[in-house]
């Protein structure tokens, strides 16, 4: 009878799991109609858009905010946001560079060698993550208000920092990662498709991928079946930040120089692009794939409208629009609310 007992709750069954699986792969590739139309859109409006250059500059555009989308995802994942990688974009290349440009050249006059420009990007972006991790798991803080004045805090020290003047003496070590090809492609491309691949490989075969998700689920079942949520946390807020630096990087060898703004306003789009790739607000659903392919859309819907010449203030609200299309769609199809 005991025994009984303890085998009857449930194994689920293999017609069950199958199913599950399927309906996965089915949402991994919900976007992909819609990319292939938005390409022939594309050519049909415009006679360069299919051109190799074209092609190219989007997905270099691109590949900065797709590693924003791709913390931000694995973050939602496993049940909290972090709104301060849009600051973290910025601030972090921004501090690095100071610490190694000259004083004449708006620098901190310390003069670090250049090689240091990227690792301490780096330690910078994970030091926010730790330090969003400390305050909400260790002091129990709201992850949305410790982010948001996260957030605004880095945005001020980057402006106070640079004194509202963008950084141009940026170190080639620094540049050439944003700038550099590597076989006919950006290697910013080359390093995001990597990026991606890895998280991909980690979430579908690790354990700790499989935790974020049954964190994200159900945060006290993970614990109580001897997943260390905290622990996991913490881990996957300071892989944001050093994902945020990275983009941070990117941006600057693409521009050459550290805006003052870098960054600013890009948590909206990051946003979009996971929502509409289908990740959950909630926690516990959704595919890197998705994401990417969210970055994708919202990368060739720009695309299109400025070669069309629309105002990119138009192109503000439609990333809105697009936002509240796919919570509708997700309430519609899986019947749960996005609180």
């Amino acid at each position: 009878m005991t025994g009984t007992a303890t085998e009857s709750p449930a194994q689920p069954s293999p017609t069950g799991t199958r199913t599950r699986v399927r309906l996965s792969r089915i949402r991994d590739l919900a976007l992909v109609p819609a990319i292939l139309v938005l390409v022939v859109v594309g050519a049909l409006s415009s006679d360069t858009f299919l051109t190799s250059g074209n092609i190219i500059a989007v997905l270099q555009q691109q590949s900065e905010l797709s590693l924003l989308v791709l913390a931000q995802a694995l973050i939602l994942i496993a049940g909290k946001m972090d709104l301060s990688l849009e600051s973290t974009i910025g601030i972090a290349p921004a501090l690095a560079v100071a610490l190694v440009i000259p004083a004449t050249a708006n620098g901190l006059g310390v003069e670090l060698p250049g090689a240091l420009a990227i690792p301490l990007c780096l330690a910078i972006g994970v030091a926010i993550g730790w330090f969003n991790g400390f305050l909400i798991l260790k002091l129990g803080l709201s992850g949305f208000m410790v982010t948001l004045g996260m957030l605004i805090f880095l945005r001020g020290v980057q402006e106070g920092l640079t004194e509202g003047k963008n950084l141009f003496d940026v170190p080639a070590s620094f540049t050439y990662l944003g700038s550099a090809t590597w076989l006919g492609l950006p290697a910013a491309v080359w390093l995001c498709a990597l990026a991606f691949g890895v998280g991909i490989t980690v979430l579908g075969r690790f354990r700790q991928g499989r935790a974020l998700y049954a964190i994200g689920g159900n945060v006290e079942a993970a614990k109580a079946a001897g997943i260390r949520a905290d622990r996991v946390l913490w881990t996957v807020l300071v892989i944001g930040g050093a994902l945020a630096a990275f983009a941070g990087v990117l941006m600057t060898g693409r521009l050459g120089s550290v805006a003052v703004a870098q960054g600013d306003g890009m948590i909206f789009t990051v946003f979009a692009a996971t929502v509409i790739g289908g990740v959950s607000l909630d926690g516990g659903r959704g595919t890197l794939f998705g994401a990417l392919s969210g970055v994708l859309m919202l990368g060739l819907i720009e695309n299109i409208l400025r070669l069309l010449s629309v105002n990119s203030f138009w192109i503000k609200a439609i990333y809105g629009a697009v936002i509240i299309v796919a919570l509708v769609v997700t309430r519609v199809t899986t019947g749960r609310r996005q609180d």
